[in-house]
């Protein structure tokens, strides 16, 4: 994967490019599904397609767990497993790891134990051991056959003192540095092979992002990211923001990381955000995004409306005032269930009933609203 900036707004930090493979191109700013178990929740992969969307996210932590990367590999990639024909990038499942950590089902035992080579952890499903090495995730990613490769890091909780998120920046770094010879090695052994792509899970050669931690110290922050520059990453993710409310007030950060990081490489937000919030962190800089919003805020029963101009409201179709409102939710939207004429009060009707079909239709209402940012900016 190669990264092509096709232009630079001189207002603002908004970028136009490409996310370039031999088989396929894709725009930016690009936001990705979640499909963390496999599944974007609650739509099917050409539905996703039809919205536009050729990228999504999976998550290395929880397909690790269950159904196994070693069955992912057999049934032939994750890819050809869930029967997806876009690319797909997958967390290393560090922030997994971590947030996960008092789903704890084995007694007062902490869940996780961070050591220098790696982390140990117990599932949140049974309380199995298991242990990642930066390595290893990179290997559980190549077997799953992930497009874009995201690194195993540390990331702190928003209430961590300067001390732990400074240890947790030292850690990462060496972690990533670990990530990056083990992804060269493996690359260039399957390379030299004669037939070399056809080895590969993905369609081409994947890619390896770093990610940049630090908390909210713009200091921290331009120390992990000069220190990960250094290592010549395909990309470069900034994550530990909006993980709790402590880290809302992160837009200092994201700026700066907008200015900082490397003009000729992606840059990817991760778990970022709100509508609003894409619209405001592309204007910083950002190329890249993926957050479990749309689909979760569905199934809450909400839908996101368009005020214009990267401005949105949440509508709650579960509040009374919708039940007899012959409105659509936007007759500028081309989703299932605008275009189909679903009136309000029968989505709200379909929300009291807590009917499948109306988690559905808000879902794609919402998975639509996001490629709508993305593609408002990529003009």
């Amino acid at each position: 994967m190669k990264y092509k900036l096709i232009k630079k707004s001189k207002n603002s930090g908004l970028r136009n490019g490409e996310l370039v493979w031999e088989n396929q191109k894709i725009k930016t700013p690009v936001f990705m599904p979640v499909g963390t178990v496999g599944a974007v929740k609650g739509i099917s992969p050409h539905e996703l397609k039809s919205l536009g969307y050729n990228l999504i996210l999976g998550n290395t932590y929880h397909l690790h767990l269950r159904p196994g990367e070693k069955l992912i590999k057999k049934m032939g990639g994750l890819r050809k497993f869930i029967n997806w024909s876009g690319k797909i990038l997958t967390d290393s499942g560090g922030y997994q790891v971590f947030s996960l950590a008092n789903k704890n089902h084995v007694g007062s035992e902490s869940l996780v134990k961070i050591k220098s080579d790696g982390v140990e952890f117990r599932s949140y499903l049974d309380g199995s051991k298991h242990f990642f090495t930066p390595e290893k995730a990179v290997q559980i990613q190549l077997d799953l056959g992930s497009d874009i490769i995201m690194p195993l890091d540390v990331c702190p909780s928003g209430t961590a003192s300067n001390k732990e998120i400074k240890k947790a920046v030292e850690i990462t770094i060496k972690w990533a540095k670990r990530s990056k010879e083990y992804f060269d090695k493996k690359i260039a052994k399957i390379s030299s092979l004669k037939r070399p792509v056809q080895n590969f899970l993905s369609q081409e050669k994947p890619a390896l992002f770093a990610i940049v931690q630090g908390g909210l110290d713009k200091k921290l922050r331009q120390y992990c990211a000069r220190e990960l520059v250094k290592l010549n990453f395909n990309g470069y993710a900034v994550g530990g923001l909006a993980v709790d409310p402590e880290t809302r007030g992160m837009w200092q950060v994201v700026e700066q990381m907008g200015k900082i990081l490397p003009e000729n490489k992606p840059r990817y937000l991760m778990g970022v955000g709100t509508p609003e919030d894409l619209y405001r962190a592309i204007n910083f800089g950002m190329d890249m995004f993926d957050c479990v919003l749309p689909t979760r805020t569905a199934r809450h029963g909400s839908a996101y409306i368009y005020k214009g101009k990267g401005k949105y409201q949440t509508l709650d179709l579960r509040k009374s005032l919708h039940k007899s409102s012959t409105q659509i939710l936007d007759p500028n939207c081309s989703c299932p269930a605008c275009a189909g004429k679903f009136t309000r009060s029968y989505l709200h009707h379909l929300v009291k009933e807590k009917e499948m079909l109306g988690i559905r239709l808000l879902t794609l209402h919402n998975l639509a609203q996001y490629q709508r940012v993305v593609q408002e900016t990529q003009k």
